[in-house]
């Protein structure tokens, strides 16, 4: 723990921590409450679904795209010209009446213009510290941001149910501008600049640990999207214990990477912690009660943020420090695509055999989460006593000839 101490006593760590996670709370609570909303006024979950579908694909095409804008129109001008427009499409969405189709249209403009906040803070952090302090600060990023999916859907369901789904939604846009504002607003994202890639637009990919660090991506957050629509099915709306066994959940990652995260990166890293997460996926599904779903699904998040800070730090570690930003991009994607078709095939199983199927979803994918970084280990980065920072970029220097 004292490493984490330290870091937050670095300059500036823990102010950029608090401003990217007040940025990105939204993303736990913009879901659930477009969700009740355009269900409220259409009398549809189809139809609310379609929106929140479209607004998918737009963050989705965004990650790569504005991230790699960063490094041609620097960080603040992409940031705040994708704060404003995405601001503007989520009080629309609150406040103006419309058809599906519009709020669907609305809802792509709002996915397009998600700020690049996360590719932007994973691009400053090893500007912020020293190469020992790096993985650590990624592991502390990872759990910090379980937050996010412990208070946003908690904060969403209630003003939504208890107040209005107007108001919820205000609420979320006004924490995207508020802390959005206080990102822009750090003295780092001014100071580190972005130099402007030389390679073509999904170059990045071709790089093996990039690639090994989006496929894993897509499969963890795969199966915790068909986890979080299986709990839902066990306990339906009615009560706490759906949001209690996912708040434990969250606790669980947590924790994993807080107590996990100083431990060193070598070719099997990712998959052992992906072995935790399908170990407590596995064993979850044995027995549908309140307090097993609890305690196993712990187990499986003590994997989760440890997971994510290897895909971090292999990311950093195997791209030069221009690409890092659509890297990071790329990685995000894949994770959003995997967070759509984990709920879509645990939606569509519970449908036809009950929760369960929601939960062989979850572990199935999980396994193949696990299948794919020890299959892949040669792509994986030994970072065992190494600098995981990015590859600094380089220029040619001319020389005179005598």
């Amino acid at each position: 723990m004292n490493a984490y101490i330290d870091l937050l006593k670095t300059p500036g760590v823990a102010r950029l921590i608090g401003a990217q996670l007040t940025a990105r709370l939204p993303s736990g609570m913009l879901s659930l409450a477009i969700l009740l909303h355009v269900e409220r006024i259409h009398d549809s979950y189809g139809a609310a679904g379609l929106v929140l579908a479209a607004t998918s694909v737009g963050q989705a095409v965004a990650g790569p795209l504005t991230s790699r804008w960063m490094g041609v129109w620097g960080m603040r001008k992409v940031l705040i010209l994708t704060l404003i427009v995405c601001t503007l499409s989520i009080f629309a969405i609150a406040l103006v009446p419309m058809s599906v189709g519009v709020y669907m249209a609305v809802g792509l403009l709002s996915g397009l213009s998600t700020p690049p906040v996360q590719p932007a803070v994973r691009t400053i952090y090893p500007k912020m510290v020293n190469s020992k302090q790096l993985t650590p600060l990624f592991s502390l990023d990872a759990s910090a941001q379980e937050i996010i999916w412990v208070a946003g859907p908690v904060a969403a369901t209630f003003l939504a149910v208890q107040i209005s789904t107007t108001l919820a939604i205000l609420v979320a846009g006004s924490f995207l501008v508020l802390g959005g504002t206080w990102f822009i607003a750090s003295p780092e994202v001014g100071q580190v600049r972005i130099p402007r890639s030389k390679r073509s637009f999904g170059t990045v990919l071709r790089k093996r640990p990039v690639l090994l660090a989006t496929i894993t991506g897509f499969l963890l957050v795969g199966a915790a999207a068909a986890v979080e629509a299986s709990v839902v099915s066990v306990f339906g709306h009615g009560g706490p214990q759906a949001g209690i066994v996912l708040g434990i959940w969250a606790i669980g990652s947590l924790f994993g990477g807080l107590f996990l995260g100083h431990l060193p990166i070598g070719p099997w890293a990712l998959a052992r912690r992906m072995l935790i997460v399908f170990v407590g996926m596995a064993l979850a599904m044995v027995y549908l009660d309140f307090w097993w779903l609890a305690i196993m699904l712990l187990v499986a998040g003590i994997g989760i943020a440890p997971a994510f800070a290897v895909i971090f730090a292999i990311v950093s570690a195997s791209v030069k420090f221009s690409d890092t930003a659509e890297a990071y991009g790329w990685v995000g994607t894949g994770q959003l695509i995997g967070a759509a078709l984990g709920s879509a095939v645990a939606g569509f199983l519970i449908d036809a055999y009950g929760s369960i199927g929601g939960f062989w979803a979850a572990t199935v994918i999980a396994a193949l989460g696990v299948l794919a970084p020890t299959l892949l280990r040669g792509w994986h980065p030994d970072l065992r006593g190494k600098d995981a920072s990015p590859i600094p970029d380089t220029e040619p220097i001319s020389t005179l000839n005598q």
